[in-house]
């Protein structure tokens, strides 16, 4: 950047995905280590004396972000490849970065593991997608029944405990992140916790899986009652492990959304179908071919997809990470769909620019009405969020002509290099870059 002697413009390298569409997307896609796994896992490597390889760590800009603020708290980190080494051992630091802090929400996760580990911790509210409130009340009201204390002052928050105390936690509604905090925090209060009204989501599973190979005595994860027992003698025990993060069951449902909208056919690899249940039962009755293995999903797309009446909701029911790439096939589907969000009021905002590819949609009150016309046209549109983002991806694949998709940043907190993976399966989709004046 050159700057003059009177004026300075500043000008930023922004990216954007260019697709051609309609081109069928056919062949095999290996998933990725999930990004809403790995990031709990990454806090929770603050928990144990020694070393913590993590394997299958995929190379996220939000992996990334929560990397940088682990190094600002004396961590060391090291990536080679797909695998990732956390060392705790020079900690040196509770005050999570606020720069740092406000570019993902995830961050809030380490509050658990700083005051099981320290005793303390302080930050500011995270930040991340705009997809509606996400207030963490639910966290703070659960730490306090472990007995921290919690002070706000000009927006961070300071929580402190001398000693944390077991305790009986309901949780009013299933909050993964609330129960995934609550689980490292509980492991240094003395005694045992309960958490009732838990979240159950496969991520939390694998966050105990984590857990239990450190030495920690957690159990009940994927039910709605987690125990913990925690204290400084079992603190004193955990030890570094090496863990393989699990597959990412919302890239696998993007994968198959943009195979189902191509009208192509997919295998996925390193897959667990159990886990993807939901929105494999949708594809089939939208009319998708599919084939389950304990570690493979076919898909087979039909001519036309047929509509279909959704509701998201907690796991076992239909993920809200992928109710937007289910947008985008009721837009494709032929008669009118249905779509009712239960978690995050403002993940319609993909609608808006759906909306310019030629789909009609009506919204109100946290549901869409979809009139599927079968196509979608190129255009110009800007990702809302992260998995917005991806659906806007899904829709160019599938649409007439050229879409620009910008905002990418978004896209790249939860795909890694998404129009690499694409291209595998015949995609006409690169990254290109643009210049902006700031």
């Amino acid at each position: 950047m050159e700057c003059g002697k009177t004026d300075c413009v500043e000008v930023r390298i922004v990216e954007c995905f260019e697709i051609i569409g309609g081109k069928r997307l056919q062949g095999e896609y290996t998933l990725s280590g999930a990004k809403n796994g790995v990031l709990p896992i990454l806090a929770a490597a603050l928990l144990p004396e020694g070393e913590s390889r993590i394997l299958d760590c995929p190379g996220l800009s939000d992996v990334a972000a929560m990397v940088q603020i682990l190094e600002a708290l004396g961590c060391r980190a090291e990536r080679e490849g797909r695998v990732l080494t956390l060392d705790p051992q020079a900690l040196c630091c509770t005050e999570i970065p606020a720069e740092l802090m406000k570019r993902m929400r995830s961050s809030v996760f380490l509050m658990g593991p700083l005051l099981a580990r320290c005793g303390e911790v302080t930050l500011c509210c995270p930040g991340g997608c705009d997809i509606g409130c996400r207030p963490i009340d639910l966290h703070l009201e659960g730490l306090k029944k472990l007995g921290v204390e919690i002070r706000e002052e000009g927006g961070l928050f300071r929580c402190r405990a001398a000693r944390m105390k077991g305790a009986e936690i309901r949780l009013p509604f299933p909050s993964v992140g609330a129960t995934e905090n609550l689980m490292m925090a509980a492991l240094g209060a003395e005694g045992e916790t309960l958490i009732r009204g838990a979240a159950r989501e496969p991520e939390i599973v694998d966050l105990q899986h984590f857990l239990q190979k450190c030495g920690a005595r957690v159990r009940g994860a994927g039910t709605s009652v987690i125990r913990v027992k925690g204290g400084r003698t079992q603190m004193a025990a955990l030890r570094g492990t090496e863990h393989r993060v699990l597959p990412d069951r919302i890239e696998g449902g993007t994968y198959l959304a943009a195979a189902a909208a191509t009208g192509g056919e997919l295998l996925l690899q390193n897959a667990c179908p159990d886990h993807m249940e939901s929105f494999l039962q949708v594809l089939e009755t939208m009319g998708c071919r599919l084939l389950r293995s304990p570690d493979t999903v076919y898909i087979k797309a039909p001519g036309r997809l047929r509509p279909a009446a959704v509701r998201t909701g907690p796991h076992p029911g239909f993920p809200t990470d992928l109710q937007s790439p289910l947008l985008t096939l009721m837009c494709l589907a032929e008669g009118e769909s249905q779509l009712e969000e239960t978690i995050f009021e403002a993940r319609f905002r993909t609608a808006e620019e759906l909306a310019k590819m030629g789909a009609a949609v009506t919204v109100s009150e946290g549901r869409a009405r979809i009139r599927g016309t079968g196509r979608l046209f190129g255009a110009r549109v800007q990702a809302p969020d992260l998995r917005g983002g991806a659906a806007l991806v899904v829709a160019g694949l599938a649409a007439e002509g050229k879409t620009i998709v910008e905002n990418i940043c978004h896209i790249d907190r939860g795909y890694d290099t998404l129009e690499l993976g694409m291209g595998t399966l015949g995609a006409e989709m690169i990254r290109k870059g643009q210049n902006k004046k700031k």
